[in-house]
């Protein structure tokens, strides 16, 4: 096949594009606030996109250039996209059989208001070391936590940013985890080296967001409101479902199943098989009431309310409000407002990167370097902005890795420093951006905006700033041996190493 004609991006044309970019998002955000994602993003997203592609067949790049660069985008998130759906529908039939009421039930037997927030993010942090994936934190632990807080009259976005930064941490520090992996093999780094390398930077940070999630539990102490809301919730968990230790198998197994590292939809799915088996043994009156919430009756009515729950959510009536609707819901049509976010952002992604704006940006950016703090920090600037352009965290690690990879050795910098500067400003701050994969994911799995916990996120804002600072300062920067220096000098001077280089891009 033919390679694409390159056609070169003007700079007032890029500056054209960015100032739409930041004037239409901005404004979305800024007349709808949380709820822009409900559709103000999306139409923001594909307006860019449309503006773009103008300027793309202004400067000769036809329309199935286009089409083709945004069909090429939208594919990298297909696998997101199918994680979403299944993430509902594990959480419509984890309410249905009664394992995210047991979660929620044990959580306030054992957890304490007074330290609920620095201990939400300890647990989320060991769940998501031990699992090396904070997505699956999120969608087992972190949902069962925000309902807790519900429970406890607690801040739900408090909470979210706590599961968030816990969930984040852990991922980072964990040898199981995608980016964690990802990010040393771009930079040629070895994984271990990585993590230690990391811990010097994320283990303070983490340390620092716990104490600030500490500082803002100190007014959460014992109330007799409070501990008359807790017992009111646990008597309605208690009158609706059979609470008992069998309804955590499909958590327990999704976590088994993540440990050993199976694919996310074939772990995701297998827990929801079985989690709809445990429904149909334990929780009978459970599903009967939801029949009759639904008005289905007749022969196919036990089946048809389990399909509901699969793709409409679940819903139940204990007579606590409250209770209601943090279990009311689930199903993969709640998901499919997040697909759409996702949909519109990899429109106007696929049609920057044909046209040249994303790699006229990094070029531009090259220009800022005149030093190591000042590498790190556009390194990490890079990252960022690949992960507002695209919303992608994996791109935001492979482009700046790609992109950057020269400039550390050239300047005698360890490869470590760039793996760790990768995850520093892609992976941390993912999370962080409303139409990023990971933003849309955290927001639409605890139903806590992402604007909403974005400033509870200590752990996700900390660790960059100091990143930043040890960059500056000169703090823990690995330079390269003299052994180091002369094996990548044979190695670039290798006939083969060109070829060998191709291939791993693929």
């Amino acid at each position: 096949m033919d390679q694409p004609t390159k056609h070169n991006l003007s700079a007032l044309d890029a500056g054209l594009i960015g100032t739409v970019l930041l004037l239409v998002l901005g404004g979305a955000i800024g007349l709808f606030g949380s709820n822009s994602l409900a559709g103000a993003t999306q139409v923001a997203m594909m307006m860019t996109g449309f503006l773009a592609a103008l300027v793309g067949l202004k400067n000769g790049i036809s329309w199935n250039e286009l089409e083709a660069s945004i069909v090429r985008s939208t594919a990298r998130t297909s696998g997101s996209i199918i994680i979403f759906l299944s993430i509902g529908a594990l959480i419509g039939v984890m309410m249905l059989s009664g394992a995210v009421p047991t979660l929620l039930y044990v959580g306030m037997k054992l957890l304490s208001p007074q330290w609920f927030y620095p201990t939400c993010c300890l647990i989320c942090a060991l769940v998501a070391m031990c699992i090396g994936s904070s997505w699956t934190t999120a969608a087992t632990i972190g949902v069962a936590l925000v309902g807790v807080a519900l429970g406890f009259s607690l801040s739900p976005a408090i909470t979210a940013g706590a599961v968030v930064s816990g969930a984040y941490f852990g991922d980072k520090m964990s040898p199981l985890s995608e980016t964690t992996n990802l990010a040393p093999a771009i930079a040629g780094s070895e994984l271990f080296s990585h993590i230690r390398h990391m811990s010097w930077v994320s283990i303070p940070s983490f340390i620092a967001a716990l104490v600030l999630f500490f500082a803002v539990s100190l007014g959460s102490g014992p109330d007799a409101a409070r501990e008359s809301q807790v017992d009111s919730f646990l008597a309605a968990l208690e009158g609706a479902y059979d609470i008992a230790w069998f309804n955590l198998i499909p958590v327990i197994l999704l976590l088994v199943l993540a440990v050993k590292k199976v694919p996310a939809y074939l772990a995701i799915t297998s827990a929801t098989i079985v989690a709809i088996g445990l429904a149909l043994v334990t929780q009978m009156p459970v599903i009967t009431q939801f029949m009759a919430l639904r008005e289905l009756e007749g022969a196919t009515a036990l089946g048809r309310a389990i399909w509901i729950s699969l793709y409409d959510g679940f819903a139940i009536h204990t007579g606590n409000e409250q209770v209601d609707s943090l279990l009311s819901r689930g199903g993969m049509q709640s998901m499919v407002n997040m697909v759409w976010l996702v949909l519109a952002s990899m429109m106007m992604t696929g049609v920057l990167e044909r046209i040249g704006f994303i790699d006229l940006l990094m070029r531009a950016l090259s220009r800022l370097i005149s030093s190591t703090g000042s590498l790190i920090a556009t390194t990490m600037g890079t990252s960022l902005g690949v992960n507002v352009l695209t919303g992608d965290q994996y791109l935001s690690i492979v482009l700046p890795g790609q992109m950057w990879k020269a400039e550390y050795r050239r300047r005698g910098l360890a490869s470590k420093n760039l793996s760790r500067t990768l995850e520093d400003g892609g992976t941390i701050t993912s999370p962080l951006i409303p139409w990023n994969a990971c933003g849309v994911y955290m927001a639409g799995t605890l139903q806590v905006a992402t604007l909403a916990y974005l400033p509870f996120c200590f752990f996700n804002l900390i660790n960059p700033l100091m990143a930043l600072a040890y960059g500056f300062l000169g703090i823990r920067i690995a330079r390269l041996s003299d052994d180091e220096r002369a094996a990548l000098q044979g190695r670039d001077s290798s006939p083969m190493h060109g070829q060998e280089s191709a291939f791993a891009g693929r």
